[in-house]
């Protein structure tokens, strides 16, 4: 133990040593180095060494361990002192500036008020006095930008643009010293100052600057007169300068700015002064407003580097809000004759647009797929809704079935899935209307339009089915199932409307000629005819499921099987003649021992825990 403890002691004066001839040899190259830490007492006092000290020739060789710094206070500290001084920063560059702002704006105000009120500036000095202190502001902000300031320089130039279009709206509305063309140029040129002073110095909020004061410029000249052309000649010139600007920038949120701008402009004026015979130039600037808006994805930068990651607003949700707002606007103006011919040339419009947006870009496929979906989504809506326009009756519902028909087409075709829920919603429209809605006038069995009708959507279920049995997933197994359920659902009522039909001719035909025995006769006739239509549909598909080794198809045979079983033996029994009677029994009697015969017989091998080969449509 004691020589354990002459070693520490030798290690440490020979520590002390070296360390005291490193600071020597630095002091003397004149190398930058901290002075050496006093060392400690038990290092101060050397006492002799037991074991010679390791001469320079020889050095001792050893595996010096990395240096780790030991913890201190201000690491802890460090978080909460550098978001003090953040907000702190933030106090006194940006809260404490736009306090400034303000105290300095209610003095100068308070001031010129009183010059007013003193009568030492006239109408003609005002204006000027407003023009000039806008202008100096301006000026003066930039030497803060060049300075590094540029949020404060920003705010001071808000203020100087605010002032300039005051003092322009002065000099035209209170004290009318300029006519209307000359104050409307002078504001024209505020706005054409500030994009410049956007684009130059790259800054986004100037260009909205520019915005606001563009559109609020004909609601701060407006006379209360009507100038259609001029307003609306203008409002286009102002969405295509941001539409030039945004290509330019990344400035994407000027957009949906522009279009706000526009709609609010559009309604007041609409609502204020829209004419019928004003009807032709109105939908001209309604379609030029479309255009410049619909155009929008064919116009504006589409990489990654100009555009933020993902799929922006300007893209996917403008569009749609453009294309429900004109379709509005020419409700307001058109009946449905003419609206059909707009909805349908609307629907051809965004189609091609889509196909030129999906031609120009190649580079961004999730970009392209999104917003050509999109844009064929939108031709698709306007297609569904010419179809009723146009159309009536029954056509209507043949329309939105044929037209789900063609969207499921393409789907498959093209592999968009996108289209499929637009097919969905078609043809539950048409399924909807075909159930509830449509009244048919049938005079033949079969051979009618009603029953056509239901075949046609019976052959677009069918089609659903069989289509599914071959590429579809677990995913859509389950609107599969549905598919197949009204496309029986669907069979049933069709045939069940046919043969009630069939049976009220020939009632509304004997009634006026045979007594009510026999139209009483006729009434039973057709209550029968409906037990035998779902005992004989029921086994029919229940055949076809033992065919296909469906366990889904068997399960509809099944509840539609016990559904006629309910009827025969609640309604049958009492309501039915005796001969009726006897032969629903015997109907349903004989389709149940011949299923009853089949599931004995083991076909399926269900009893031996066998697996059905079923498909996913059934």
């Amino acid at each position: 133990m004691a020589d354990l403890q002459d070693e520490i002691v030798a290690l440490r004066t020979q520590v002390a040593a070296l360390t005291a001839r490193l600071y020597r040899v630095e002091q003397r190259l004149g190398l930058e180095s901290e002075q050496p830490q006093e060392p400690p007492k038990a290092v101060r006092e050397v006492p002799k060494a037991p074991y010679p000290l390791v001469p320079p020739s020889s050095p001792v060789k050893t595996s010096q361990p990395p240096s780790i710094a030991p913890p201190t206070f201000a690491s802890s500290l460090a978080a909460p002192e550098k978001e003090q001084e953040e907000l702190e920063g933030k106090i006194g560059k940006l809260w404490l500036n736009r306090i400034g702002i303000v105290a300095i704006l209610i003095g100068v105000s308070y001031f010129i008020k009183y010059a007013f009120d003193n009568g030492w500036i006239g109408p003609a000095g005002r204006v000027a006095l407003g023009l000039l202190a806008g202008i100096a502001l301006i000026f003066w902000s930039e030497r803060f930008r060049a300075r590094g300031h540029a949020p404060f320089s920003y705010s001071l130039k808000a203020v100087g643009i605010g002032t300039l279009y005051l003092s322009l709206w002065g000099a035209f509305q209170v004290y009318h010293l300029v006519p209307p063309p000359a104050a409307f140029v002078a504001m024209i040129l505020v706005t054409a100052a500030t994009v410049t002073l956007a684009l130059t110095q790259d800054a986004e909020i100037l260009a909205a600057f520019a915005l606001v004061g563009g559109f609020s410029t004909p609601v701060l000249l407006s006379t209360g007169q009507n100038h259609e052309i001029v307003l609306f000649s203008y409002v286009a010139l102002l969405d295509l300068a941001m539409l030039v600007v945004v290509r330019m920038k990344p400035w994407r949120r000027l957009l949906v700015g522009s279009f706000t701008g526009t709609a609010i402009l559009y309604g007041g004026w609409f609502f204020a002064y829209y004419r019928r015979d004003e009807r032709l130039v109105t939908t001209l600037f309604t379609l030029v407003f479309a255009a410049i808006f619909a155009a929008i994805p064919l116009l504006t930068p589409l990489t990654r580097s100009r555009w933020h990651a993902g799929f922006s607003i300007t893209l996917t949700f403008l569009p749609l809000v453009n294309a429900g707002c004109v379709f509005l606007c020419l409700n307001a103006m058109y009946e449905n004759d003419t609206l059909t011919w707009f909805s349908l040339a609307l629907a051809a419009a965004y189609l091609v647009l889509s196909s030129q947006f999906k031609r120009r870009v190649g580079s961004e496929p999730d970009v392209v797929k999104t917003i050509n979906l999109l844009h064929v989504a939108i031709a698709v809506a306007f297609i569904t809704i010419a179809i009723p326009l146009k159309l009536n009756s029954h056509w209507i519902t043949l329309g939105w079935l044929v037209e789900s028909a063609v969207l499921l087409y393409i789907s498959v075709r093209t592999n968009t899935n996108f289209l499929r829920y637009f097919a969905a919603v078609t043809l539950s429209l048409g399924i909807l209307r075909l159930l509830v809605w449509d009244n048919f006038q049938v005079q033949r069995l079969l051979f009618n339009a009603r029953f056509a009708t239901y075949l046609v959507a019976i052959a677009i279920l069918g089609g659903i089915v069989v289509t599914a049995n071959r590429s579809a997933g677990t995913r859509e197994l389950l609107a599969v199932r549905l598919a197949s359920i009204l496309l029986n659902v669907l069979a049933l009522v069709g045939l069940t409307l046919e043969a009630s039909d069939f049976f009220l001719r020939r009632m509304d035909g004997l009634y006026q000629i045979y007594p009510p025995a026999t139209y009483h006769q006729l009434n039973l006739a057709r209550n029968f005819s409906y037990s035998l239509i779902w005992i004989a549909y029921g086994a029919g598909l229940m055949m076809f499921g033992f065919r296909k080794r469906s366990a889904f198809v068997r399960w509809q045979a099944l509840v539609l099987i016990a559904f006629t079983i309910g009827k025969v033996f609640l309604f049958d029994v009492s309501e039915l003649q005796q001969g009726y009677r006897i032969l629903s029994f015997i109907a349903l009697g004989g389709v149940l021992m011949g299923i009853s015969y089949v599931y004995h017989r083991d076909w399926l091998k269900l009893g031996t825990g066998a697996k059905s080969s079923e498909a996913p449509l059934a």
